[in-house]
């Protein structure tokens, strides 16, 4: 099989290839670039699982970032195990075509429990008295010393959270270019997300942003420059495209407003009941999942929805058939922002009344994905000093909450999720061989997401 190296740089748009990325437009033009067509929702985890399988959610089941798993009651977010993506995925058909064939997967998602020969992906420690220790999970275990020995521990304070940037992109890009000369896989899997960050903070088009495009397109063309001397093909796809946003919309205080969505008092502030609510929103950046506890709660929830200002669209069953989202995990109902507008996964009222952990990142404990994670709270005097303080106490062993997050949602100023007002604003496609090479031109010069499992196949087959 000829060598692959398959590169997710998360928020590239076709219409943002140009003067400021002069290594992706040099390998759009030896070789294939078009936009790629969404799925909906348009979020990284949906989007993986169908560049992997070649499925819709309906199919794959990965109906966002996060859902309601109704047989435990709980919204999970970030989930890892690969078993959550029904389906045959790229590495398991690539292997059952030709047994030799090899894959590292580095910092893609769904990663545990992967049928690859090496892998890489974030996963902390975290301790019976409630501490958190950083850290990355590999396979083989032994990759995981190798790649910190050379490299440095994992910057895992900027892949998520107000100090995410570039550093975190560095990192796994480094850490592929020694597994590609190394290791030498078959197929290589690299995610770049910091892109991303800067996009949600202040826009797609912030100098900020416009500055990351930059600083990615520096890091893509290390990674081509690998491929090219190990005999690799090189493929560059995105998930999504960000829009610019200016307004967040509180679905669940308008449907707690509505009397559908109950909550549960306690001395960490109040958490969201799932139990006794007749309805409740899982957001998700520009998509929300309605779980309703009956056909009534259902109709009183989408009324109530669809008269909330910035709420384009709420999808029942016909809705979700065509948009290929009718899937068990995904909502009774399927909420769908105005452009220009995102959802929050706030239910609280008054923010004197937010669970402790809304003003923390907290990926897994939130009901709904917060973008204001990327932000340190404005309003804080000297947020230096909180920070300095928090430390402090984790050192002094002492029990501690880095409460430095905004509760201040519009200060969000980029989002994704709804399927794209054009191709050019969407998710992309390159390619440094030309279409004959890769599965043939696409339909109306716009690839299928779907498609790209088999064109990746067909350049592993040449």
């Amino acid at each position: 099989m000829k060598p692959v190296l398959l590169i997710d740089v998360v928020g590239l748009t076709d219409r943002q290839v140009g003067p400021r990325t002069p290594n992706l437009q040099a390998l759009a033009e030896r070789g294939a670039r078009a936009p790629m067509s969404s799925v909906l929702p348009a979020v990284t985890c949906s989007a993986q699982a169908t560049l992997s399988t070649g499925l819709s959610p309906a199919e794959h089941g990965v109906v966002g970032n996060g859902w309601f798993f109704r047989d435990v009651a709980e919204v999970a977010f970030w989930k890892q195990s690969n078993a959550l993506v029904a389906g045959e995925e790229l590495p398991e058909t690539a292997r059952r075509l030709d047994p030799s064939f090899t894959c590292a997967k580095l910092f893609w998602w769904f990663n545990l429990g992967a049928d690859v020969e090496w892998s890489a992906t974030p996963r902390p420690f975290y301790g019976s008295d409630g501490s958190k220790v950083f850290s990355i999970s590999t396979w083989p275990r032994e990759l995981q010393a190798e790649l910190e020995g050379s490299l440095g521990p994992f910057p895992f304070f900027q892949f998520w959270g107000p100090k995410s940037g570039l550093a975190s992109s560095r990192w796994i890009a480094d850490a592929a270019l020694r597994v590609l000369e190394q290791k030498r896989p078959t197929l290589t899997m690299v995610y770049l997300p910091h892109l991303d960050y800067d996009h949600q903070r202040f826009g797609p088009d912030a100098p900020r942003s416009l500055e990351a495009l930059t600083e990615v397109d520096s890091v893509v063309g290390e990674l081509v420059a690998a491929a090219d001397r190990a005999g690799a093909e090189t493929v560059v796809v995105s998930e999504y495209g960000i829009e610019e946003v200016s307004r967040p919309v509180h679905v669940n205080r308008r449907l707690r407003e509505a009397g559908l969505l109950e909550v549960r008092p306690g001395p960490f502030g109040e958490t969201l009941d799932p139990f006794v609510s007749q309805a409740f929103c899982v957001s998700d950046h520009q998509v929300a999942h309605v779980y309703a506890k009956d056909t009534q709660a259902r109709g009183a929830a989408a009324e109530a929805l669809a008269s909330l200002d910035g709420v384009g669209e709420v999808l029942s069953d016909e809705g979700k058939r065509a948009h290929g989202l009718d899937h068990a995990n995904a909502g009774d109902l399927v909420a769908i922002a105005e452009p220009g507008a995102w959802f929050t996964y706030y239910y609280w009222i008054d923010d004197d009344d937010a669970p402790d952990f809304a003003r923390t990142v907290d990926i897994h404990r939130k009901p709904g994905y917060d973008p204001c994670e990327l932000f340190v709270d404005p309003e804080l005097a000297f947020p230096p000093l909180r920070v300095a303080r928090r430390l402090a106490q984790k050192a002094l062993g002492m029990r501690y909450r880095m409460d430095v997050i905004p509760l201040d949602a519009s200060l969000v100023r980029g989002s994704h999720g709804r399927l794209p007002v054009s191709p050019e604003r969407g998710p992309l496609f390159l390619c440094s061989r030309p279409f004959a090479d890769c599965g043939g031109e696409p339909d109306e010069g716009v690839v299928a997401m779907t498609s790209v499992k088999e064109r990746v196949l067909a350049l592993l087959a040449r």
